[in-house]
């Protein structure tokens, strides 16, 4: 098998994560959850993997790190827990229904939403956002990279209109967190939101969010957590406030390995790496006639994704021959990107997806482009 659906999830982890894993099964109770050995050995694993995410995005501090079970559930506690009837939202037409179905449930409550365009290639135009800025704007929701055309949203450019706006910015880097460095503080950025389970190759059902100090959350969830008992309200106390309930402590010991792996192994190296066998599957499919390759390649600053139709085939076809006929594990269809593809014009044939990983190779990328000639040759 040739595994090339890492915008999806990242099927090759670290040897380290899979150990840190097995190891929490042998030790880890329940963190906050008494002063016995192993509810304290679950309180300083889930606490060292929040300094190191801490550090890893340049937060002020531990506290601002909250854990969720995954991006979607960050996004959720964001939106839901930021905005108000009668606030005005930015974001755009590259976001994930992550972003966009909790945005539209905030419509139906009162919040105005403004959701800004792209140009032929898939890329937001600044100054659109800078016009669509109004009184009662709080804040711009917006993806760092878009999970269908691998084009990147610059995040510098961004938290220059929010910050000159006394806006919030709240970013949505599933495709980039582990891959592309983010600095919460040089950038801007008031809330990010992640997921553990793709470029920062931990565990499924692991993620979190940073939120900026001062910037208050209305906590999606409320229940257990370990203080603060007799109070009838959930704690105000960051983490807590955020995160009701028993953590994926097992989980989360693999994702604090997976950070310590980034960090020794080095963002760029593996960055350079994914951009390396893209460029390679990119060029060697583009010029195949029939093929329909979408997104910017003029510029390396973009996830490692290459996204394509055959003619006029059915991107589950492809993706079924790649599958069956070559061993070639891919992604077709709409990508939970309804408004991408809308730009695109490719609502009923959706997509077929190709995203790298560093533990791919030159050789799975040469076998697949000649799968794809072969396939486009029918």
């Amino acid at each position: 098998m040739i595994y090339m659906d890492n915008a999806a999830t990242t099927l090759h982890k670290p040897d380290v994560v899979k150990a840190a894993v097995l190891a929490a099964f042998d030790t880890m109770g329940n963190a906050g959850r008494g002063a016995s050995e192993p509810a304290l050995d679950a309180s300083r694993v889930i606490y060292a993997a929040r300094e190191k995410l801490a550090h890893f995005f340049n937060a002020e501090s531990a506290s601002r790190i909250v854990f969720t079970a995954n991006s979607t559930e960050s996004l959720n506690i964001a939106i839901k827990g930021l905005f108000c009837p009668g606030n005005h939202v930015i974001t755009t037409v590259l976001e994930h229904n992550s972003v966009l179905r909790p945005l539209y449930e905030c419509q139906e409550q009162g919040v105005e939403i403004t959701i800004l365009g792209c140009d032929e290639k898939g890329n937001i135009l600044y100054e659109e956002m800078e016009r669509a800025v109004k009184d009662n704007t709080k804040a711009v929701v917006c993806t760092h990279a878009s999970n269908l055309t691998g084009n990147m949203i610059d995040l510098n450019k961004v938290g220059e209109i929010t910050k000159r706006h006394g806006l919030l910015l709240v970013v949505d880097a599933s495709q980039t967190a582990g891959v592309w460095p983010v600095d919460v503080q040089e950038q801007g950025i008031d809330v990010l939101c992640f997921t553990g389970h793709k470029g920062l190759l931990g565990p499924q059902g692991t993620g979190g969010m940073y939120v900026r100090t001062g910037v208050d959350i209305r906590p999606l969830l409320s229940g257990g957590s370990g203080i603060d008992t007799y109070n009838p309200h959930h704690p105000s106390q960051m983490p807590t406030a955020l995160e009701a309930g028993t953590l994926n402590g097992h989980g989360i010991a693999g994702l604090g390995a997976a950070v310590t792996y980034l960090e020794e192994t080095g963002l760029n190296v593996i960055r350079k790496k994914e951009q390396s066998l893209m460029r390679r599957f990119y060029e060697g499919i583009s010029a195949i006639p029939g093929i329909k390759v979408y997104g910017d390649f003029s510029t390396n600053d973009r996830a490692a994704i290459v996204s394509f139709n055959i003619g006029d085939y059915d991107s589950s076809e492809v993706s079924d021959k790649l599958n069956v006929e070559y061993g070639i594990v891919t992604r077709p269809g709409a990508h939970c990107a309804p408004l991408m593809h809308k730009a695109l014009g490719t609502v009923e044939q959706g997509a077929v997806r190709f995203s790298f990983s560093h533990y791919n190779t030159e050789e799975e990328v040469d076998t697949a482009v000649r799968a794809v000639e072969e396939l486009a040759r029918e």
